[in-house]
């Protein structure tokens, strides 16, 4: 099988189960080698038929930040399930049949120690839930005892209504292009952070399929989604730490 490897990610996240790792953002070191046919892509040097690595290193990025795991071991299998999910509807990319994450904490122990854990899987280690919506549809990518990792599809046309939280805190990162979000366009890449009871709104005025990643922590709670009236409240985006290809 075909290989596509990419070493040495760091990123600044709170991961651990100490009191004084949950107060402070610490590195953690990032490896990943995927196993898929690269065949068509030498044929197309189309990037949709590969893997985006800058993008896929971007989301995982995102995951790690705002999840804040407290076991590298959950970690690694949320990235894995992540990772070697189908491709979501009018996806951009190649399945991944196969994938190694590797989590290192090099500031965890005293002097040249560093603990790390590796987790290797096959796509046909995993199933998902779908979930049917008005809007699309959402795939349970995992959920842990304290947070869910869903990614929301959102058919032509679809809208998420205007809602609030009052529980959950919510963060998403928007993974194509085309959705508009509190009415003015979502740059795909860019990460909205919504405190609870704050509007917001997703609409997709394409004839595509557009796609978000979302994280929410307590994990979803159905009756915490509340359809509120007025205006959506205006929350600046960051982006994510690399752009994506359009190809």
């Amino acid at each position: 099988m075909d290989r596509i490897r990419v070493e040495g990610i760091e990123v600044r996240c709170v991961v651990g189960v100490y009191p004084e790792e949950r107060l402070r953002a610490q590195r953690l070191l990032v490896d990943l080698e995927l196993g898929l046919s690269l065949d068509e892509a030498a044929k197309s040097e189309r990037v949709r038929d590969s893997v985006d690595y800058a993008a896929l290193v971007s989301q995982i990025a995102f995951l790690l930040d705002v999840c804040e795991f407290r076991m590298l071991e959950t970690a690694a299998i949320t990235l894995l399930r992540y990772i070697l999910a189908p491709p979501a509807p009018g996806g951009r990319r190649a399945q991944v049949d196969e994938a190694r994450v590797r989590l290192s904490k090099p500031d965890a122990l005293p002097g040249s120690i560093v603990p790390s854990v590796e987790l290797f899987r096959r796509a046909k280690d995993f199933t998902y839930v779908v979930e049917e919506k008005d809007h699309g549809t959402v795939d349970v990518i995992h959920e842990t005892g304290h947070v869910g990792v869903y990614r929301l599809n959102l058919r032509p046309g679809g809208v998420i209504p205007l809602h609030i939280h009052k529980e959950m805190r919510e963060a998403e990162m928007v993974l194509t292009q085309g959705l508009f979000c509190q009415g003015e366009p979502a740059e795909r890449g860019s990460i909205r952070r919504w405190p609870p009871n704050t509007p917001h709104i997703y609409e997709n005025p394409s004839v595509y399929h557009q796609t978000i990643l979302c994280v929410d922590a307590p994990r979803f709670i159905p009756e915490d989604e509340i359809v509120v009236e007025g205006e959506p409240v205006k929350i600046a985006a960051t982006q994510g730490y690399f752009r994506s290809a359009n190809s």
